[in-house]
């Protein structure tokens, strides 16, 4: 049976892999481009650890744009979650796109900057093992927030390179980063540590980023399994340069890198605790996660008040727990093989605080909303991988989630408790026509949860007026086919032709504190993506995305474009390493014109950057070179369509483009020494 023991493994929960207990450990240095019968889809991949090393990266959560397709960008400070785009989707900060780590979810719902915020400051990127990553919501291991597809992202039980490292800047970016490992009687404690300060190039505003990660897993064979016991602690502190509307800029009131508010900003922590234990048959996992997020942001500036400015602060203090336990059980004929799996997720939100309030210069001013909220969930799941014969793989899974909330609000009749369930079936067929060429075939259903506090609204704390609840789950489902070619160190592509349906875009507006629906809506598109050794020391990476996306329900007054949508994606990357010293990475980005209103009446200009970096590799010592913005393009990392008011306008406002501009070419050195 092709690779039978690497899907099986593949398919765990967590997608841990351990060795010991009679697993054999598998370490994917670059992208793992044979997946001839290991995988579920044409669009699902895995990236090692050897990948994220070389590429050039301006931010930690641009590791997520390994994920073909995928666009990472920010609209505000380098402390908070980014902002993502795939398949048509504006993800805002992981609306429609689950990621995890080692099992833990990342997702935050019912958070006060955004549902299901997706902040990955935490994640040191040098201790990455690998990142298994899926489109589309095909997998019973995906829940809440995984229409568009989901992540998950396995840190190093053992530390690959044991190394000591510093980077040094433009505009004060100073980084450090150590690594190493302490072997013990019975397993290996791995270690590690970042810490990153950085003043940002806008004119105005230092951003003042202020970074620490801490790192630690302990491994060990215990009763014939291999538990995994790990701590997390992240802190960080910044001020930020928001996006700025563009008459300011044209008309001279500022420059393209400058600021209207200077004093916005935040700080966020996040400490977390787990453990996994796993062998051949059965995964467990849990894991405690403690998270503050206090932000202030203005993106109106004097729309709302005109005398104190509409500056606002989002307040989250939350703990987060659960655990998941899976078990994996086979079943062999003469001619067929079914591998099976069966498990339970469980989490418990405790927020303590989700708040929203008027600053000015980060004083509060008054109070919109304060709320405390539980939220827990319960899901089983059951998958049927069936191998029948040598050439055909079909796949079945339900999945049922439970999701329960209860809200303590400073305005009593916003509080109340609801709860949903909803069942989700998926299925897939493949056939290996050869040992190089795969065809796929797949459909499943999914979810994202909304706003606790929206669910049981019942008036707007910022007008008085009555605020429609909305739905606490929301189907979404989603469909595909696709072509897999590969041949190992030569060739590896793929292409999907997908389609995607929500049945209501249906969010809780953070910024404002209250619920705003948007209609159903569907996407489709057509993905490439492909590997190339042009030599064994010459690669090169090609990934195109195209993307329709359209509400399918009318509105009175509005189009049927979905703002900020993503039409066009492509990533080009050239990696040569000269000889066994020196190694260079070149690597370009683009995405095309978003529509910005929903009769596609204004659109953003496209965005080109290019990225490069250089390793030169002499004894235990590591020599890098990264250039960001290579050609010093101004393009707009993120646009926006919506109605502000500068000091001196119309009481009314002007709808205007506000963006928030790439960062200039900046120059990056770093120094690593190996233990």
């Amino acid at each position: 049976m092709k690779a039978l023991l690497s899907i099986s493994l593949f398919a765990m929960s967590s997608q841990v892999l351990a060795d010991g207990a009679g697993f054999e450990h598998f370490v994917v240095y670059g992208k793992q481009a044979h997946l001839i019968g290991d995988s579920l889809s044409a669009s699902e991949g895995v990236i090692g650890y050897g990948d994220i090393q070389q590429r050039p990266m301006l931010r930690a959560g641009e590791v997520l744009e390994f994920i073909p397709g995928m666009v990472v960008t920010q609209h505000s400070g380098s402390g908070k979650a980014n902002q993502y785009f795939l398949r048509g989707f504006n993800l805002d900060h992981g609306t429609d796109f689950s990621t995890t780590l080692d099992g833990m979810p990342v997702n935050m719902r019912t958070h006060g900057h955004g549902q299901g915020y997706t902040d990955l400051n935490f994640i040191i990127p040098e201790f990455i093992e690998r990142i298994d990553y899926q489109k589309g919501p095909y997998q019973s291991t995906q829940g809440d927030f995984s229409t568009a597809g989901s992540a998950n992202f396995s840190l190093m039980s053992i530390i690959q390179n044991p190394m000591g490292k510093i980077e040094l800047g433009k505009n004060g970016y100073v980084r450090g980063v150590v690594g190493n490992n302490v072997a013990t009687e019975d397993g290996n404690f791995a270690f590690g540590a970042e810490w990153q300060q950085y003043d940002g190039p806008w004119t105005d505003v230092n951003e003042d980023v202020g970074k620490t990660n801490l790192f630690a897993r302990y491994q060990q064979v215990v009763a014939g399994g291999m538990l995994n016991v790990t701590f997390l602690g992240y802190d960080n502190s910044w001020n930020s340069a928001d996006q700025i509307p563009e008459r300011a800029v044209t008309s001279g009131l500022i420059d393209p890198l400058g600021s209207l508010d200077t004093t916005v900003g935040g700080e966020s922590n996040r400490y977390s605790l787990s453990a996994n234990w796993q062998n051949q048959d059965w995964f467990v996992s849990a894991y405690a996660i403690t998270s503050d997020l206090d932000l202030y942001s203005n993106f109106t500036y004097f729309l709302d008040d005109p005398i104190n400015g509409d500056q606002f602060e989002q307040v989250d203090d939350r703990n987060i727990y659960g655990g998941n336990i899976t078990k994996v059980f086979s079943l062999d004929t003469d001619d067929s093989h079914l591998h099976q799996k069966v498990g339970l997720d469980v989490q418990y939100d405790d927020i303590a605080e989700v708040g929203l309030y008027k600053t000015k210069a980060r004083e509060r001013l008054s109070t919109v909303r304060t709320d405390s909220v539980d939220e827990w969930s319960a899901s089983l799941f059951y998958t049927v991988d069936a191998y029948l014969g040598e050439d055909w793989i079909a796949n079945a899974a339900i999945r049922h989630d439970y999701l329960s909330v209860d809200v303590d609000s400073d305005l009593a009749v916003n509080s109340g408790k609801a709860n949903d369930q909803m069942t989700n079936i998926k299925a897939g067929l493949s056939y290996i026509i050869d040992d190089q060429w795969q065809a796929y075939a797949n459909a499943g259903q999914s979810f994202h949860s909304n706003d606790a506090r929206g669910v049981v609204i019942s008036v707007d704390p910022s007008t008085g007026e009555t605020a429609e609840p909305v739905d606490l789950l929301v189907r979404g489902q989603g469909a595909e086919v696709g072509l897999r070619v590969s041949l190992i160190r030569r060739y590896n592509m793929s292409l999907s032709l997908w389609w995607l349906e929500n049945d209501s875009e249906l969010v809780f507006v953070g910024d404002a504190g209250n619920t705003e629906a948007s209609r159903a809506s569907i996407r489709k598109g057509v993905e490439f993506a492909s590997n190339f050794w042009i030599t064994p020391t010459l690669t090169t990476d090609l990934e195109l995305a195209w993307t329709h996306s359209r509400f399918s329900e009318s509105a009175d007054d509005e189009g049927n474009y979905i703002d900020g949508s993503l039409p066009f994606v492509a990533s080009l990357g050239i990696n040569w390493e000269i000889n066994d010293q020196l190694n260079t990475n070149l690597r370009v980005r683009h995405f095309g014109k978003r529509t910005l209103d929903s009769f596609n009446d204004t659109q953003s200009d496209s965005f080109t950057v290019v990225n490069a970096n250089a390793q030169y590799q002499l004894n235990d010592w590591r020599f890098d070179l990264s250039v960001l913005n290579l050609l010093d393009s101004d393009d707009h990392d993120i646009d926006y369509l919506y109605t502000s008011r500068l000091s001196g306008e119309a009481e009314e406002g002007v709808e205007d483009i506000h963006y928030h501009p790439i960062e200039p070419r900046t120059v990056r050195m770093g120094i690593t020494y190996q233990f």
